[in-house]
């Protein structure tokens, strides 16, 4: 994953997850990121499935990209692996990749899937789907 012309992540431990309607996040273990780029956001939400979340905003030699990642400091119990993981909005990087496949983001600004060529739609996300 790139931000501003630097490596921000690169993981070969990613936790892949799934969801109804929308492609898949990955959400990287914070060992495989290069967390002094990523600052505490006053941001959070709720998901139904896996608990609170909290953001980061991702400031790379002044170019800054807010809310761009988030994370579940106290998981469910069944998304406890999720622990403390890094999920990032792929179109607010400069480029993110699959095994060397660059993903396109999932339309919308709530979810924040990953689209590779083998992931086929509708997902939710463009106006009109939220509601799903």
């Amino acid at each position: 994953m790139v931000f501003n012309n630097l490596v921000i992540a690169d993981t070969d431990r990613a936790k892949r997850v799934l969801e109804t309607s929308h492609p898949p996040v990955f959400y990287i273990p914070p060992r495989d990121i290069q967390m002094q780029y990523l600052m505490k956001s006053p941001r959070t939400s709720w998901c139904e499935f896996k608990g609170q979340a909290h953001y980061y905003t991702i400031v790379v030699d002044g170019k800054e990209a807010e809310n761009a990642a988030w994370y579940y400091p106290n998981p469910t119990p069944a998304f406890s692996g999720l622990k403390d993981h890094v999920a990032f909005y792929p179109g607010l990087m400069d480029s993110c990749s699959v095994n060397g496949e660059k993903v396109q983001a999932q339309k919308g600004d709530f979810y924040g899937g990953w689209i590779t060529k083998n992931i086929v739609g509708p997902f939710k996300g463009p106006a009109g789907t939220r509601g799903w």
